[in-house]
């Protein structure tokens, strides 16, 4: 496990990481993640569509989610910004699940969340007395042992995913979004409205939608770095720079010059 710790004139804050256990690596896109601000100031956080679906375990004060309040929540794949309110001191642990991760593990169609935030226990009925184990749990390391515990007790009854839409999940990824969804279907076998349908149940998003939102999380991580709007543009398989534009003003409610400044802007309040 790995803690490391940051502060500024004006804040106070902690993550704690861990690897999970073998058996559950392929549900997540990385380990669990315990974040603490002991010292700071209410933010708003603007959070844009990914191809995952955040957990988030709150040992602190709720959270505005989109105007509602919520504790532990989870989020399902999403076409739209959301915007997360905290308060000046909070705590809680974040998971990264992958999309089937999800759906095995939380046993509900996933089309339920898509574009919406959900409190715990609608999709962990048991959820409510995880949240108060943790909350009466001191340290990071024994605060993971709890969830991995419950994650994989949760996976010994889970209903795995359709091997088709595994493999058309793991092939959309692979090609950051490019794989033509009609030769999904040829592969497969499938007619187009057979592979919609599986995708709406297992997926939360159509191929198509999530082809889009794979191929914005791309752009996303590009825009950190310093390559020009149009060579990401090119690189992530848009048409243009105006076609990057129409899709960040759609999926993030910003240009894609603002949402790079206010990134920055953000990592230099952070110290």
């Amino acid at each position: 496990m790995r803690v490391e710790r940051h502060e500024t004139e004006e804040t106070q804050w902690e993550v704690a990481r861990r690897e999970p256990p073998q058996a559950l690596r392929p549900l997540l896109f990385r380990g669990a993640e315990g974040w603490a601000q002991t010292r700071g100031r209410a933010s708003d956080m603007r959070e844009v569509p990914f191809p995952g679906v955040p957990l988030i375990l709150n040992l602190g004060p709720r959270w505005e989610v989109d105007d509602r309040s919520l504790g532990s929540f989870a989020a399902g794949l999403g076409t739209a910004p959301s915007t997360v309110r905290g308060q000046p001191t909070w705590t809680c642990i974040e998971l990264r699940l992958t999309p089937l991760g999800a759906f095995r593990l939380f046993g509900v169609p996933m089309h339920e969340l898509t574009n919406r935030a959900v409190e715990l226990e609608h999709v962990f009925p048991e959820g409510r007395e995880l949240e108060e184990r943790l909350r009466e749990t001191i340290g990071w390391m024994e605060r993971f042992d709890l969830v991995d515990a419950f994650l994989l007790r949760r996976l010994a009854d889970a209903r795995a995913a359709d091997p088709g839409v595994a493999w058309s999940w793991r092939h959309l990824h692979s090609t950051q979004g490019r794989a033509p969804i009609a030769g999904i279907a040829t592969e497969l076998g499938w007619s187009h409205r057979r592979l919609i349908a599986r995708f709406r149940e297992q997926v939360g998003l159509t191929p198509k939608a999530l082809a889009r939102v794979i191929r914005f999380d791309r752009a996303v991580a590009a825009l950190r770095g310093r390559a020009g709007i149009a060579e990401i543009a090119y690189a992530c398989g848009y048409a243009d720079q105006a076609h990057l534009t129409r899709e960040f003003s759609e999926l993030a409610g910003l240009s894609p010059k603002r949402f790079r400044r206010d990134q920055l802007v953000n990592f230099v309040q952070d110290g």
